[in-house]
């Protein structure tokens, strides 16, 4: 096996930033930063893959599912400027990961405290539907980011299905193993065990306007989650 030439979050990054391996990702990111919505034509688009944001030896990691065709594929900084964004960012200023609650676009002055946030995939996909493949192939980034930061990491929260399915396949890559075998669902829980090490998934409704438009996820199920994360970290 060839030695991985990244050798820190900064390199990693960079190498995310350039990736053009799923090329119908390419051209949709491309496409959506010319042609750009009408409320934002005015604006500069990022147009390409996003790297994750946040500590770089966090207690807790948030994977979402990829980044929004007018929020971070725009601002170039994932779950900003987007109303998902707010919601996630507003749970996480509430529950004390996060030094304010809105997240607009890349100066905002926004910090993360002892929280990383990334996404199973790194480019915006038309109808936000990642093909298994485009999945797949994202998911060396995912094992590459985890190497870095996995040290000090306590809990993970999957935003949505796809994200706990990613996951859990990162959890078996690195060696994990899991205590019991649970479905997703809101609230879902499963503990990982490696050696000396512990690890509790947990299991969220995506921020996305389906759901909370039709009141499938409220602000109380949310702050619910990153409170039990507050407390494993805390406990």
């Amino acid at each position: 096996m060839v030695a991985s030439p990244i050798k820190n979050l900064t390199q990693l990054e960079k190498a995310i930033c350039e990736c053009k391996k799923c090329p119908r990702l390419v051209k949709w990111t491309r496409d959506v930063a010319k042609e750009k919505r009408k409320s934002y034509e005015n604006e500069v688009y990022w147009g390409k893959p996003i790297p994750g944001f946040g500590d770089k030896k966090p207690e807790l990691l948030v994977i979402g599912l990829a980044p929004a065709a007018h929020g971070g594929n725009r601002t170039g900084r994932i779950f900003t400027g987007d109303r998902s964004g707010d919601w996630l960012f507003r749970a996480m200023h509430t529950a004390g990961f996060a030094n304010q609650a809105q997240s607009i676009n890349k100066k905002d002055g926004l910090k993360l405290d002892n929280a990383r946030v990334i996404t199973a995939v790194r480019c915006a996909p038309p109808d936000n539907k990642p093909t298994i493949k485009e999945r797949d192939t994202c998911s060396k980034w995912l094992d590459l980011e985890w190497k870095f930061i996995e040290k000090e990491l306590k809990v993970v929260i999957a935003l949505g299905s796809f994200a706990w399915k990613a996951a859990i396949d990162l959890f078996a890559s690195q060696g994990f193993v899991a205590k019991d075998k649970v479905k997703f669902s809101h609230g879902s829980k499963i503990v990982f065990l490696r050696k000396n090490q512990e690890i509790t998934l947990l299991g969220s409704y995506h921020p996305s306007q389906q759901n909370t438009f039709t009141g499938r996820l409220t602000e109380a199920m949310l702050d619910q989650i990153f409170g039990s994360a507050r407390k494993l970290i805390s406990g």
